[in-house]
């Protein structure tokens, strides 16, 4: 401290109070000068990162994700992609299938086969409803299980990202795996993401995780455009009484809380269950079923959102 400065100085001698003094001061402007402790590491950190480059030809990227598996994020996915796409036709709108390990894309569009390459050696989306789609499931057998480790799985992640020619699409979907592990970090760190919309059930467990999803992207600095609440409420085809089988407006409680929207309240209905088992989705086989508005209205509520973005 400089007011201990004075121990410094010895009887009969020259003064070392003002070189203490002078190196004080310069030890305190180079301190609030120099970058803190906090940021040489988020500088080193990033040095270790991929360097965010856009997809050629995509405008925005929206990423479909969970917490977990099982609350029905591929069919809204899915869904999602075709209600943008009838939302306005003058868009164009394409669909990545990011879940490398349970890729369902393909059935849920009902497509089968291989890509085409290019001249420049780039995959050709296959194509179904007017929406170009890109997955693993169309490089590898329907049934045999991708028993990769951590490498390969960035490898295809890396070819599903640069590796395909979209063409011009003014919207991406990414159906991403469930969970926060290595695909989304490596999704979220090559690409600009316009925004993610997070999938679940109003199920306590199930917004636990969802939870961690929407804390996941925003630590990455992905905008999280709101949450979907899927099998909200199931209306009995008989008699019409509703029942809430996962709980009542779990998911609102949870939006609330983090601060966003719920972007639709999607039923749990078996007309959206046989029409994505068949690969006919329900927004385009049923179009004006209320099953079909809901996705419609969540498409809308995201092309809302994401105009009121800054930037």
């Amino acid at each position: 401290s400089c007011n201990t400065a004075h121990l410094l100085s010895v009887p009969g001698e020259k003064s070392v109070l003002p070189v203490f003094i002078n190196y004080c001061v310069r030890f305190k402007a180079s301190g609030s000068e120099g970058p803190t402790l906090q940021e040489r590491q988020r500088q080193h950190m990033a040095r270790g990162l991929p360097r965010q480059r856009p997809i050629p030809g995509v405008k925005q990227v929206i990423v479909v994700a969970s917490g977990k598996g099982g609350v029905g994020k591929s069919t809204t996915a899915v869904n999602l992609a075709l209600g943008l796409a009838a939302n306005d036709l003058e868009k164009s709108v394409g669909l990545l299938d990011a879940d490398v390990y349970g890729p369902s894309i393909p059935k849920l569009m009902n497509l089968r086969g291989n890509p085409e390459l290019t001249d420049k050696n780039l995959m050709r989306p296959l194509v179904n409803f007017g929406i170009p789609c890109m997955s693993m499931g169309f490089l590898v057998e329907d049934t045999a299980p991708v028993v990769w480790r951590g490498l390969m799985v960035m490898s295809a992640i890396e070819k599903l990202l640069r590796q395909v020619d979209w063409g011009t699409l003014d919207y991406l979907v990414v159906d991403m795996p469930p969970g926060t592990g290595d695909v989304q970090l490596s999704v979220t760190q090559n690409i600009p993401i316009a925004g993610a919309v997070v999938v679940s059930t109003p199920q306590d467990l199930a917004l636990l995780d969802a939870r961690r999803g929407a804390e996941m992207f925003r630590k990455v600095n992905v905008p999280v455009l709101g949450l979907i609440q899927n099998m909200s409420v199931f209306q009995c085809p008989k008699c019409q009484h509703q029942s809430h089988i996962f709980g009542a407006d779990g998911a609102r409680e949870l939006a609330e809380s983090l601060g966003v929207e719920v972007l639709a309240d999607i039923p749990l209905h078996i007309n959206i269950r046989e029409t994505s088992d068949s690969g006919r989705p329900v927004v385009v086989s049923s179009p004006e079923s209320p099953e079909a508005r809901a996705y419609r209205r969540a498409a809308e509520e995201v092309v809302r959102r994401l105009a009121s973005l800054p930037g």
